[in-house]
């Protein structure tokens, strides 16, 4: 379980990611690449990401 100032951390880090999406010039640039980001952590993991694509 995640301690509280993990979950503040977390839920800062997507405040500013969201952040910088809708500020982008190029907003799907910006959306790949936070999914590129987000999909080598995962993987980091051990966590397989194909599984969560959207078909």
């Amino acid at each position: 379980m995640p301690s509280e100032k993990e979950l503040i951390d977390k839920l800062i880090d997507k405040y500013t990611d969201l952040q910088r999406i809708k500020t982008a010039p190029d907003i799907q640039k910006e959306i790949d690449y936070q999914l590129a980001i987000t999909k080598a952590k995962l993987e980091s993991c051990g966590i397989v990401t194909s599984d969560l694509d959207i078909k």
